[in-house]
């Protein structure tokens, strides 16, 4: 048996890739990233309604080779879906992310019932650069549908 120069496991004497980190050991190549581009993991013991009450993860599984999607009440992650999610893209009830999904949303592309951001589609309310609502939307280029209502009235008479 040796040990592992990535993850310091025993393994067999023979192996050409570690079983429980997924690297390739010496003579061999390694993934561009390093043992790093995995990413990490930490998932609260306590939970509410099923869902961690904090899940935070980040980088990619490396038994599925997909990206790791953070889900809690709290998420935080690349990919998280919560009742508050942090992340590059988040779902959830508030959301900040750099695109984001839910109802109360800030985010580079915010989508929600009140959102804020570069680009905000909100049914509620729309804050951004360009805003587009349902309701009330305020920003560079603003759009709601009460204001396009009256224009269409306007053009029509």
């Amino acid at each position: 048996m040796k040990t592992c120069s990535y993850c310091a496991e025993s393994i067999q004497d023979q192996a050409i890739k570690c079983r429980f980190c997924g690297e390739y050991l010496a003579g061999r190549g390694s993934l561009i990233y390093g043992s790093n581009w995995w990413g990490y993991e930490y998932r609260s013991q306590i939970e509410v309604f099923g869902w961690s009450l904090i899940h935070i993860a980040g980088g990619i599984n490396p038994r599925t080779g997909l990206p790791r999607i953070a889900r809690g009440i709290i998420a935080v992650g690349n990919f998280a879906v919560g009742l508050v999610a942090i992340g590059g893209f988040a779902v959830g009830g508030f959301t900040i992310a750099g695109i984001g999904i839910g109802l109360f949303v800030l985010a580079g592309i915010a989508i929600g019932g009140i959102a804020i951001g570069g680009l905000a589609l909100g049914i509620l309310l729309a804050v951004g650069g360009l805003a587009i609502s349902l309701g009330y939307a305020f920003g560079g280029l603003a759009l709601s549908w009460g204001e396009f209502r009256e224009f269409i009235k306007e053009i029509n008479v």
